[in-house]
């Protein structure tokens, strides 16, 4: 495994991080990426308006943060769903704030970020039933939010990448475009890149199983698909999708199986693969050019799709 100087730079980095006053290993984790994602990501770029709301459901009350882009603002903005990563059991506004006020702006969307239910608090299907609801929800009430309900589309990373295939697979006829960022697809850690990358950089297979354990206990003997996204079959509502994977990642090999999955149900798919990268790249403006690049591909998809 030949690594770049920056990414290097990176894990050394990484290595160096310690949780603060972590309670167990769940606090500890979702205490390590949330230092991550600050130390590492770059500056915030200053948006128009930050929103946040409670949108309330039967039981429960499901937060979302709306990010209104810098500019002139539209009537009816297009908009765009954002689902985060962190294992379906770690995530929160804050680790992921530099990255959607980044696709905001490049984009010229709003952009709503669902902070959803985790595990294993609440396992699956507590979170994707969050993220259903949600994406309804803005269709909904695109009206009153100033958005055009014709022109939704949606984004994943990692965790959230599996949750938005499962989305789009159950109401994909709201979305015009789904972009995945190195998607987790899969819970059984067995590819070859797991093989490789059993013991990181950024991911390991040991803290990947137990995820998968507190996210969808029954998986091992009954997996769901739409907890498992490699396991789905129909696709008939999937838009077009664009897939980015990381090379040293492991979730590289369940990635581009996904989206070979996708091809082969008739979804139009694009992959874009990034050389050097590891696995939360999109993580690491501070120090990587990559994070913009990616930024202004998925810009360039969303326009793509959203003025068609």
């Amino acid at each position: 495994m030949q690594l770049t100087s920056p990414i290097n730079k990176i894990i050394n980095h990484l290595e160096k991080i310690q949780s603060f006053n972590a309670q167990d290993p769940l606090d500890d984790t979702r205490k390590y990426l949330e230092t991550m994602t600050l130390q590492l990501s770059e500056k915030k770029e200053p948006v128009a308006m930050i929103e946040e709301l409670n949108v309330p459901q039967e039981n429960h009350q499901i937060p979302i943060r709306i990010y209104r882009p810098k500019g002139k603002r539209p009537e009816n903005s297009s908009a765009i769903i954002y689902i985060h990563g962190g294992w379906f059991i770690a995530g929160s506004f804050e680790t992921h704030d530099a990255v959607v006020r980044k696709l905001a702006n490049q984009t010229g969307s709003v952009i709503i970020f669902i902070d959803y239910r985790l595990a294993p608090e609440h396992p699956f299907p507590a979170g994707l039933n969050d993220c259903i609801d949600i994406v309804k929800w803005v269709a909904d009430h695109a009206k009153s939010l100033g958005i055009d309900r014709n022109q939704i589309g949606i984004i994943g990373d990692s965790a959230g990448g599996a949750l938005a295939t499962s989305v789009s697979a159950q109401v994909g006829e709201l979305l015009k475009f789904q972009a995945l960022i190195y998607p987790a697809a899969d819970n059984q850690l067995n590819t070859k890149s797991w093989e490789i990358y059993e013991t990181g950089p950024v991911l390991n297979k040991e803290g990947g199983i137990q995820a998968w354990e507190w996210y969808h206990p029954e998986g091992k003997n009954n997996p769901d698909p739409l907890a498992v996204p490699i396991l789905i079959k129909d696709f008939k509502n999937t838009p077009p999708t664009l897939v980015l994977i990381a090379e040293h990642d492991a979730l590289k090999d369940e990635g581009e199986k996904l989206a070979q999955h996708m091809k082969n149900a008739g979804v139009s798919v694009q992959t874009s693969f990034y050389k050097d990268m590891v696995h939360g790249f999109m993580h690491m403006g501070a120090i990587l050019n990559e994070t913009q690049a990616a930024i202004d591909e998925i810009a360039v998809f969303a326009h793509e799709n959203l003025e068609k």
